[in-house]
């Protein structure tokens, strides 16, 4: 098990995204690009989520950056509860720089079951601290 938001972490999800294939996404997941910064008390980590998968580093290709804590992310990325990222939006833990068209779109599309199953694998295998 990797702990959330190293490199073997990340490493791991990459792997784990590699062997999952096509993920079958809708159109609007498809072609969705969002960079993330998430602050892990005082340090920066930067991630993307690019056609359906969580990566190291930014993608110049977005339009979207959301700033966040890691403690956000991590309730996030457990629940997967849009109600409750909408929730951290409305309260001031998540912030947004850029485009939030895209941020409607998440609330309305609905994972692949190729998706979903890409993301249990991760959760299972990610050791949340």
């Amino acid at each position: 098990m990797a702990i959330f938001l190293t490199e073997e972490w990340f490493d791991q999800v990459e792997a784990l995204g590699q062997e999952a294939g096509d993920l079958n996404l809708p159109p609007a997941l498809e072609n969705m690009i969002i960079n993330l910064k998430v602050n892990d008390g005082g340090e920066e980590k930067q991630a993307n989520l690019t056609k359906g998968l969580l990566t190291r580093g930014l993608n110049s290709d977005a339009t979207t950056t959301l700033l966040l804590d890691k403690q956000t992310l991590l309730e996030l990325l457990k629940d997967f509860d849009m109600n409750s990222a909408m929730g951290a939006f409305m309260s001031g833990k998540i912030r947004v720089e850029g485009d939030m068209s895209q941020l409607m779109t998440l609330q309305t599309a609905k994972p692949s079951s190729e998706q979903q199953e890409l993301f249990q694998k991760i959760k299972s295998s990610t050791e949340f601290v």
